[in-house]
């Protein structure tokens, strides 16, 4: 039969919210959380030696934040949202449902710190002289909100890490307080601070000149604000490792990299440790020795600061693999609890957006492409990145490839990497599955979303779940 065979753009649902995540983390952490209360201190020490041209230098870098954060950093944060609620719905909708009064007490925070960055910002030339401490004032108070905005979200990234107590009695308190959130929230908070230090000391390459008593004052300044804040970053991150489940660890090889990568995980380790160490004595030689720093040292903390916060989000989000909330939620948005229901009646049975419920001659391809769509898209393109026809290439050699293997793959895949979830559904759905899997390499069209071929829902007189309840969601 003629069956139109499509494969998912290049990066992939994945892909898509990493990079709008991890893009949104750097400018909350350094710009946000860090950069005000930085700031703030600076401020309040031009004020005190009454130093005209410090206090220029600090509004300086407030603008590039209040630039940056009211920009980019809204539009990713919004992004997150719409990326993370498309792609995985039954996620987020089970965590809105945990953490109702956290969120609305987030976005009341949330506004109250827009409201105050922008009168921090704007109030900063007028509110000179007698006004000044009334205007520090305010940045102390956007120092505390931005930090509060932090904490209510590391409080759901530390559920669903660990869930803790709450799958037995799932509370809004015991939600908030897993075991993941006070060492989480101690790292993130140490981590935030000190790379404003490094994002300072960027500014400070821009903002001052070579050999000028203000870049030497800047440099040793910002080089022992990040000094102060390195023993806290330090020990919430051992507290942070101490508390991660042993099951995740087993994932860190992979996490640190990719599977290709995994027997360079100690490799990567090391070079993590390196940069730590360089950014440690480039604070120590700027507070020392600032006269004697050499302009191009000013950039390179930031740049390491960067890659190694892309490397830790990276390695938070994968290692809770095959879960998306842990002991609750795999990653493709089944419930654990679902799987023995899926597999006896079919994952169809119980979809919602697709137009059958049972697999014949004549629509199994069909089926097979529903069926990926569920259950693997994700994390998985068709050829693309983490793309499935180039994991089976790789298992497998070059297509074709026998429908037998890939089947059984399919069935035992969880055992042989256990950072994915068992398949949920039936044998003949595997079947289906399958079979559509071994057309991936003749594809050449995107597999078209939601968004342009529409949604279809079965009649309501055809196999559906007597109870009417979701798989998905809480």
């Amino acid at each position: 039969m003629d069956f139109p065979v499509y494969h998912l753009d290049f990066f992939g649902n994945r892909v898509l919210i990493g990079v709008i995540a991890v893009l949104h983390v750097y400018i909350n952490h350094a710009l946000a959380v860090g950069a005000a209360p930085l700031i703030t201190a600076m401020e309040w020490w031009g004020w005190r030696w009454r130093d005209e041209e410090w206090d220029r230098l600090a509004y300086r870098m407030l603008f590039v934040c209040f630039v940056v954060t009211t920009t980019v950093g809204a539009l990713t944060g919004v992004g997150i949202w719409l990326s993370s609620s498309l792609v995985n719905p039954a996620a987020i909708g089970s965590l809105i449902r945990v953490f109702f009064w956290a969120w609305f007490f987030e976005w009341v925070v949330f506004v109250t710190e827009v409201s105050l960055i922008l009168i921090y910002f704007l109030t900063w030339k007028r509110w000179s002289g007698k006004h000044k401490k009334r205007h520090i004032g305010i940045g102390v108070a956007l120092s505390v909100f931005s930090w509060l905005t932090m904490g209510v979200i590391v409080a759901i990234l530390g559920f669903m890490m660990d869930s803790g107590s709450w799958p037995e009695k799932p509370t809004f308190v015991r939600g908030v307080f897993n075991p993941i959130y006070p060492p989480q929230l101690t790292f993130r908070t140490g981590y935030a601070l000190t790379a404003a230090g490094l994002f300072g000391l960027l500014l400070t390459f821009f903002f001052t000149r070579q050999g000028t008593a203000l870049r030497a004052r800047a440099i040793r300044f910002i080089s022992v604000w990040t000094l102060v804040w390195v023993p806290v970053c330090a020990l919430g991150a051992a507290w942070y490792w101490r508390v991660i489940p042993d099951h995740m660890l087993a994932n860190l090889p992979v996490a640190l990299g990719t599977q290709v990568l995994e027997g360079w995980h100690r490799t990567l380790a090391w070079i993590i440790a390196v940069s730590a160490a360089v950014v440690l004595i480039v604070a120590f030689w700027g507070a020392a020795l600032p006269r004697r720093f050499p302009a191009a040292v000013l950039v390179v903390p930031f740049v390491l600061y960067v890659g190694q916060l892309g490397c830790f989000e990276r390695v938070r989000e994968f290692i809770r693999k095959p879960e998306v909330i842990e002991g609750y939620m795999y990653s493709n948005g089944i419930r654990k609890d679902a799987f023995p229901l899926l597999r006896e009646r079919g994952l169809l049975t119980h979809a919602t957006y697709v137009p059958m419920r049972t697999i014949t001659d004549e629509n199994r391809l069909a089926a097979g492409r529903e069926i990926f769509r569920i259950a693997c898209t994700r994390c998985h393109t068709t050829r693309g990145v983490n793309s499935v026809a180039g994991k089976l290439q790789g298992l497998y050699g070059a297509p074709p490839w026998d429908p037998v293997v890939v089947k059984s793959y399919l069935g035992t895949m969880h055992n042989t990497r256990p950072y994915m979830p068992p398949f949920p559904g039936t044998d003949q759905e595997m079947t289906a599955l399958a079979e559509y899997l071994l057309l991936l390499p003749e594809s050449s069209a995107p597999l078209k979303g939601a968004q342009v071929v529409g949604v279809q829902v079965p009649p309501r007189n055809s196999a559906v779940n007597e109870s009417g309840a979701s798989a998905t969601g809480l």
